[in-house]
């Protein structure tokens, strides 16, 4: 058992927790609590750490568990130090990072892409990532100033979609728009300056639909580069949505029309 925070797989993991370029340079990251552990394949998954009370209690139901992977038990004081949640469940696990061609997502043949331009906060980022899966999207393109994908928070606000959307980070955001362009995606982008709402947009087989930063939107450089412009329609004294909402929004909207599609 680890009973030490002086432990060097405890400083490990902490510096994981708090560090993207350690996240980087190992290929590993951290994640926290019974749902994402379950979720995790074998092949994934590097080492877990438990509490002994999760430890006991998982034995107790089934006694092979534990079989087929490597585990530390922590004591709880110390796992409660490295844990990132204010009630630890017991259970964290530092897994592979996955990793996607980029090539291979936008020349698919029903490719239907979310772009993030420069999205910062944690929650957003997970939300979106969760919402892009149940909304049919196939991948995520996102430039390389947006959060980390892998950061704590990002990863359990996924609640597991993080193992199942592909995705990738571009250095040349605007240079991956023309690219996609090239293979025959229509770009759309929300911008306040839009005229059409985006329910009166007919959306084409491939798109990629390009949501900005919280603060300040879609860069006037990267809006350039839309082939058109949409906009959410807006009541009251509301100048704009969450960037997980408006995103959520968007996506679905495609969804449905693909949908109808499939069905007509």
């Amino acid at each position: 058992m680890i009973t030490s925070a002086s432990n060097n797989q405890i400083k490990n993991l902490i510096a994981l927790q708090k560090k993207a370029k350690v996240r980087n340079s190992q290929k590993e990251f951290v994640i926290e609590g019974i749902k994402m552990f379950e979720e995790t394949s074998q092949e994934q998954l590097v080492k877990a750490y438990v509490t002994e009370t999760f430890y006991q209690e998982r034995i107790q139901e089934n006694t092979a568990y534990f079989d087929g992977f490597s585990y530390e038990i922590v004591a709880d004081k110390i796992f409660c130090e490295v844990a990132d949640t204010t009630t630890p469940q017991g259970v964290l696990a530092i897994v592979k990072q996955p990793a996607y061609d980029y090539e291979s997502l936008i020349t698919a043949e029903h490719a239907n892409l979310l772009l993030l331009e420069d999205v910062r906060d944690p929650g957003n980022m997970g939300t979106i990532i969760r919402t892009a899966e149940g909304a049919g999207i196939t991948g995520i393109v996102i430039s390389k100033e947006s959060v980390d994908i892998f950061n704590p928070k990002v990863v359990r606000s996924t609640m597991g979609a993080l193992y199942r959307m592909p995705f990738v980070y571009v250095d040349h955001f605007v240079d991956a728009l023309r690219e996609m362009k090239q293979q025959g995606i229509t770009i759309y982008a929300s911008h306040l300056s839009a005229t059409n709402y985006y329910d009166e947009e007919v959306y084409e087989s491939k798109t990629g639909i390009i949501i900005g930063n919280e603060a300040n939107g879609i860069s006037e450089e990267v809006s350039k580069e839309a082939d058109r412009l949409i906009k959410i329609p807006m009541e009251g004294k509301v100048e704009s949505l969450n960037a997980g909402v408006a995103a959520s929004i968007l996506m679905y909207e495609v969804y449905r029309q693909k949908r109808n599609k499939r069905s007509s």
